[in-house]
């Protein structure tokens, strides 16, 4: 779930967000008693989510991930025109890769900001685009899965030594 972003009217960067007892969000208004618009960026946000006391369910992690690779996966044969996926998946791997990339830059780039709610944002698209990736590539969850706990263990200095070089991408 995405929170809109809030702002005073006048630009301060003081803002309330308040929560209607249905849980809805609507404008408040800041300690002056000035009107606050929906729509532009808050710290204020991650506040109001810690407040609303939102929290991972139980069923997180690898479970959340396996599930959306299977609707990625079954929206494949989907119809494009109303299927997301389905109209990635049928641009081909490389409209996917790129997409991927885009989405991971994004992110670094909210990271950099220092935005904590876009980086949580962003991140929830990078894992999305990876796994339209994944589906695209042939790749099972399991086997990323399987990866890591290969991995796990392992120094990440001897990890890196274990890795082909990558000096023929600097190449291209």
């Amino acid at each position: 779930m995405r929170l809109p972003r809030v702002r005073p009217d006048h630009g301060e960067d003081h803002q309330r967000k308040t929560v209607g007892k249905s849980g809805t969000r609507k404008a408040g208004k800041n300690r002056a008693g000035k009107a606050l618009k929906i729509g532009v960026k808050s710290k204020t946000v991650g506040k109001l989510k810690r407040a609303m006391k939102i929290q991972a369910s139980p069923e997180s992690g690898a479970v959340v991930l396996d599930r959306l690779w299977n609707v990625v996966t079954n929206r494949r044969e989907a119809n494009p025109a109303i299927s997301h996926s389905a109209r990635l998946l049928s641009r081909g791997t490389a409209k996917v890769a790129q997409k991927f990339g885009e989405e991971a830059v994004e992110c670094l780039i909210e990271a950099v900001r220092g935005d904590r709610d876009a980086v949580i944002a962003e991140s929830a698209d990078v894992l999305y685009h990876l796994i339209v990736l994944w589906v695209s590539t042939g790749v099972a969850p399991d086997e990323v899965w399987a990866e890591l706990m290969r991995r796990e263990g392992v120094s990440g200095i001897a990890e890196k030594a274990r890795v082909p070089s990558l000096a023929w991408l600097r190449a291209c």
